[in-house]
């Protein structure tokens, strides 16, 4: 049974509607994924399931008794208070009871414990008159299974824990539903797993938003789209979505075609009819006029970002050489005896916690940062594009199109004169908004222009630090293939673990002021990670040097050569068995028809790509054995 249904819900600002007339239903236990382009609506349709804005038509179905939450957008809030202050606010009207009883009996010990014990007597019998003692425990139970400190003042806490006690505030009022609005945006990798192994295992209605393709495979039992004021619900996996929704769209593409096809031959027959005849056929008449009403009822898809980059001459073969660095600051080491050579054509993904120093790392790199110890070498033509995560290369003070080139109305893109409107155009600006201030731009928008205004100037080497904060999936996929068909050098921060899995060559991981070296994607590093196996630079002349005794070499045995001729065989069908368990489980009824919880899916979910990793580490174990 449905626990939320929408039915004919409209909503516009102006025209086109945002909503048109859509229908949506929520039953418990499902998460589904709210997906659609920026500007779509997403987030004005939670606003709206929340009450926070009135449909101009249509209504809601609720249970009754339904309890909503949600997950606030951005970790970077400010909050004064503890992080009890933040939790208990979940409670309802007794939070401030509740969290002032947590600040007393934090105080007990004191000269003035009497006068204490007073006002905590007092405030017992106000949660026992208002029932606040349930709540009280509940509050106890979200902050243990989240591991948190109630004590900890709010504003210290890294994003990642911050989101954590903004989803304890959620958590504590026992929601039906719970919404989360890009839960992932500026959270590091280790927080965005904890995330989902979290939420894999919430037995209640999840409707989230994110542009997270691998937090959305994970979690998603369905996904809902809007797309041009209209919601369409797919009972698939994510990959499915995408295949059939190409499919939709190059039908609807034909479709239009042919549409726009007939409407042009009415419109030439009806300028001729008036020359060829007094009379003409009526009928005919009103079918045309019929075609224009629908044709100028079409909603289009809005364009598609066209990024580019310029080519620039190459650098050196030797881009960057860093000897021995460290880095200290504030008492604290950030970086420790790290040395490096970056070679021109790599592209290397840094991971690591939030403070971990991966951003001090890049600076470091680019020279903008001198180091405690250690030595860092430019190679010869460097001509470097950064991207800052805070967007402070964005002047408040100037214009939309000021911020990207202030020379002129045209700028020189490869050798070739380019209108500034145009370029605009390229990012999906209008050039009506070209003196626009940028205080007026979304989280998307302002990405959007930073990545325009680095296109701007030829570059061979690009440092992006967290690039794809509140960008939507396409756009995502965009700048992908860009970086992925780019001859230069890229470093980049990311938490997008697919973006590391589709572009990077190399990865460095910082943690406890160590930074390791491994070869590929995120994938690869998880993998390696079970053997510790850092990347290899034999290949560029350095040398790896040991202070343990050579051990003897230990040869591959016939059982074991056949093992490992077996394990692509044996990892293909967990791979094949993975799809399909997560295809069935993407399934509204899969629940039901198996009699399963959310937990026991999920256990089984995690127990094979346990073994998935499992054969992974033995096939590179087998592999490195001599004698195959």
């Amino acid at each position: 049974m449905p626990i939320l249904s929408l039915r004919n819900i409209t909503l516009a600002f102006g025209e086109p509607p945002i909503l048109d007339q859509v229908q949506m239903t929520i039953e418990t236990g499902e998460r589904i994924c709210l997906v659609g382009r920026n500007g779509e609506g997403k987030s004005t349709l939670l606003k709206l399931i929340l009450k926070e804005l009135d449909p101009d038509e249509g209504e809601f179905e609720r249970l009754p008794g339904l309890k909503i939450a949600r997950l606030d957008q951005d970790p970077r809030i400010e909050i004064d208070g503890t992080v009890i202050d933040v939790v208990a606010k979940g409670a309802g009207p007794t939070a401030a009871l509740i969290a002032e009883y947590h600040h007393i009996t934090a105080e007990l010990g004191g000269d003035q414990d009497e006068e204490i014990m007073d006002r905590m007597h007092g405030i017992e019998q106000e949660l026992q008159k208002t029932g606040g003692w349930e709540l009280d425990q509940k509050l106890e139970q979200v902050l243990s299974k989240l591991s948190l400190d109630g004590d900890a003042k709010f504003n210290a806490l890294s994003g990642g824990m911050k989101r954590r006690a903004l989803l304890a505030q959620a958590l504590v009022a026992d929601p039906d539903l719970l919404l989360l609005d890009e839960p992932t945006n500026h959270m590091d990798i280790d927080s965005i797993r904890w995330l989902e192994g979290f939420m894999m295992k919430y037995e209640k209605a999840i409707l989230f938003i994110t542009h997270d393709r691998m937090f959305l495979r994970k979690l998603a039992t369905r996904i809902i789209e809007l797309d041009r004021g209209q919601l369409n619900s797919w009972d698939c996996s994510y990959d499915l979505f995408l295949e059939r929704k190409a499919a939709v769209l190059e039908a609807e593409e034909k479709q239009n075609k042919v549409f726009d096809k007939k409407l042009s031959k009415e419109e030439v027959w009806i300028r001729k009819g008036i020359q060829a005849r007094r009379t003409r056929n009526e009928g005919r008449v009103r079918a045309l006029k019929s075609l224009r009403v629908k044709r100028s009822e079409r909603r289009e898809r809005s364009g598609t970002a066209r990024l580019a980059m310029q080519d620039a001459s190459s650098s050196g073969r030797k881009v960057i050489v860093a000897e021995d660095i460290s880095m200290d600051f504030d008492g604290r080491t950030y970086i420790k005896s790290f040395s490096t050579t970056i070679w021109r054509g790599e592209k290397i993904g840094i991971i690591g916690p939030n403070g971990s120093g991966k951003t001090t790392l890049l600076k470091i790199l680019l020279k903008q940062l001198e180091p405690t110890t250690g030595t860092v070498e430019h190679g010869s033509k460097l001509k470097v594009a950064y991207f800052d995560q805070h967007r402070s290369q964005l002047d408040p003070k100037k214009t939309l199109a000021e911020n990207i080139w202030d020379k002129g109305d045209s700028i020189t893109f490869n050798d070739q004169p380019l209108h500034l409107m145009s370029y605009l155009q390229r990012f999906l600006f209008d050039p009506n908004r070209a003196d626009s201030s940028i205080n007026e731009l979304s989280g998307g928008e302002r990405n959007r222009l930073l990545l325009a205004k680095l296109f701007a100037q030829p570059a061979n080497v690009y440092v992006l630090d967290e690039p794809t904060n509140d960008l939507d999936i396409e756009t995502i996929e965009l700048l992908e293939e860009l970086l992925l068909d780019f001859s230069g050098t890229i470093l980049l921060v990311s938490h997008d673990r697919e973006f590391l899995n589709n572009i990077t060559t190399s990865v460095l991981s910082l943690e406890k002021a160590e930074v390791k070296e491994y070869n590929g994607g995120y994938d690869d590093y998880l993998r390696n990670q079970v053997s510790d196996t850092p990347k290899s630079k034999a290949n560029k002349g350095q040398k790896t040097k040991s202070k343990e005794r050579p051990q003897k070499v230990r040869y591959i045995s016939i059982s074991e050569r056949k093992e490992l001729e077996d394990l692509p065989n044996v990892i293909e069908k967990l791979e094949e068995e993975h799809t399909q368990l997560v295809e069935e489980m993407a399934q509204a009824n899969y629940f039901q028809r198996t009699g399963l919880t959310a937990e026991q899916a999920a256990e089984s979910l995690s127990a094979l790509e346990q073994k998935q990793e499992t054969a992974f580490a033995r096939w590179e174990e087998l592999e490195a054995l001599p004698g195959k």
